[in-house]
């Protein structure tokens, strides 16, 4: 995830207000510290502005 906010010039602040979760829950997603609810990866790969299958498949899952 982080490479595709990256792409996209997006901080993580930024991510996370879109997304609707805190900011530190995004540093903690990014690093794999976080197991994430399959909701809450809809909601940042709308945020990210691409399909939940895109970000799955771009991240081997």
């Amino acid at each position: 995830m982080r490479s595709i906010r990256l792409e996209k010039s997006i901080s993580q602040e930024k991510l996370a207000l879109l997304a609707e979760v805190d900011r530190s829950y995004v540093g903690r997603v990014e690093r794999g510290d976080n197991n994430v609810a399959i909701l809450t990866l809809s909601r940042l790969a709308g945020a990210l502005g691409i399909s939940l299958a895109e970000l799955m498949q771009r991240a081997g899952l």
